[in-house]
């Protein structure tokens, strides 16, 4: 009985778990530069340093604000994000769908400690500024948002706006 016990109490920790463990470190932190992730989201792809169009400089602030929020660019850009935090807490910058960044949004607030490291995605300590190289590869309305609880929620959220060529 005990045994069955310890199983299933082990198996619901690994269970729960799970999700965690998808944003968990996959490079970056190993002070190697990661190899370009070729996964193309609906939003677009990691862009290539060597093809970067222009840069656009965003700024994260306790107010639960971004600035600019509104961005343009045309499909097929490739940016460079310089983003940073000019606050004295944690912030993120991630881009996604809305419907994405709600959902992550919820996630995070179950596990709030969880790392991030996708070529989407910058958690950028009080002070730091952290690049993040994206291809906006479809025209559309996108969003980036900061995702750490209670953030997304007071506001902290931007639009790109996606023009055709």
């Amino acid at each position: 009985m005990a045994y069955r016990t310890s199983l299933a109490i082990t198996l619901m920790l690994a269970i729960s778990a799970a999700p965690a463990w998808a944003h968990e470190a996959h490079g970056k932190k190993s002070g190697k530069p990661a190899a370009l992730n070729p996964e193309e989201k609906t939003f677009g792809k990691q862009g290539d340093p060597k093809q970067i169009t222009r840069t656009i400089n965003v700024d994260m602030s306790d107010r639960m604000r971004f600035t600019p929020a509104a961005l343009t660019v045309k499909q097929g850009e490739t940016i460079r994000f310089m983003v940073k935090n000019s606050g004295k807490v944690m912030h993120e910058f991630v881009l996604g769908t809305i419907a994405e960044l709600k959902e992550h949004a919820e996630l995070m607030k179950k596990f709030p400690n969880m790392e991030h490291d996708e070529p989407y995605m910058a958690h950028v300590s009080p002070g730091k500024t952290e690049t993040i190289v994206w291809q906006f590869t479809r025209a559309g309305e996108f969003h980036f948002g900061c995702l750490l609880p209670g953030h997304f929620e007071a506001g902290m959220v931007g639009k790109v706006n996606v023009t055709r060529r």
